[in-house]
């Protein structure tokens, strides 16, 4: 049993797909597979379910994915350990975003990061189910770091800097009834059609949360999983939205319009309290903090 192995099936497992996590390792398929072949006739197990169209963990894949995660952060803490007297930094880091939120300049941040740490590998994922997933995803330590937005209170098993945020704004085609207020109660809301992000969406969950306060029902009549194109069915007739500003700013023929008593859209840097921070991540941490 190899370190590349234990990669390779933790990589899989995260994926649940060969091809997707070679392209996240940076190697052929072939070598994936072959790796996790490898690991499977040492240990004497299967690993992986292979019999359905997408593959899933067995049960005991299950049980020792966890402890093979463990095991990789110890590598990498006897790494950071050895790379003290040298003060270079290698390995890798896996980061989690949201896709069309552009409150933090990530690909900047990437640029600066590779120009100061060149010996570090970086990988991003983006969201498949908002940040909901994310959160799960760092739980699991399938992400280092995650750029990811909340409603309400950080969970107690993240640690989460903010970083940016935008005010929520209700977004109406130019000829609403309502496009000439200055600002809009949640109370006036009652009765129109929404154009919103599904369930496990930051921005889905911190408008349903304020309208719940409110006492006030509303209704989704369509579900769009990019935040950046929402605003575009409302210029075209098909709703009204409620949308941090930033997702609506470019949009034609609508009017952004402040709302009260909806908390603004604020993104975080967030990673598990469960892990140990390698000192990579630890470098990332310190330079998006640092307002460079």
């Amino acid at each position: 049993m190899d370190l590349r192995q234990l990669e390779f099936f933790s990589a899989v497992a995260g994926e649940l797909n060969f091809t997707r996590a070679a392209e996240r390792l940076t190697i052929a398929q072939s070598a994936v597979s072959a790796g996790v072949r490898s690991l499977e006739s040492e240990l004497g197990v299967e690993l992986f379910d292979r019999s359905r169209r997408q593959i899933r963990l067995t049960s005991t894949g299950e049980l020792l994915l966890p402890r093979v995660r463990e095991a990789l952060d110890a590598v990498n803490e006897v790494r950071d350990v050895a790379q003290q007297s040298t003060q270079a930094i290698t390995g890798s880091i896996v980061i989690g975003l949201m896709t069309s939120v552009t409150l933090v300049n990530v690909p900047r941040l990437l640029g600066l990061y590779r120009s100061g740490h060149p010996g570090v590998g970086v990988r991003l994922r983006a969201a498949r189910r908002g940040s909901a997933d994310l959160v799960e995803e760092l739980a699991s330590g399938e992400l280092d770091l995650a750029f990811l937005a909340l409603s309400g209170p950080v969970p107690a098993t993240l640690s989460a800097v903010p970083i940016a945020s935008s005010p929520m704004v209700l977004v109406v085609p130019a000829g609403h009834p309502l496009a000439a207020s200055p600002t809009v109660d949640l109370a006036a809301l009652d009765g129109e059609e929404f154009i919103d992000l599904p369930p496990g969406y930051a921005s889905r969950q911190i408008v349903d949360d304020a309208f719940a306060a409110a006492g006030v029902e509303r209704r989704v009549m369509i579900e769009v999983s990019d935040i950046g194109t929402a605003a575009e069915y409302v210029t075209n007739g098909l709703g009204v939205a409620l949308l941090p500003e930033f997702a609506a700013h470019d949009a034609l023929s609508v009017r952004r319009i402040p709302v009260a008593h909806v908390p603004d859209f604020t993104v975080y840097l967030a990673a598990s309290r469960k892990r140990r921070a390698s000192a990579a991540v630890r470098a990332f941490v310190n330079l998006a903090l640092s307002g460079e």
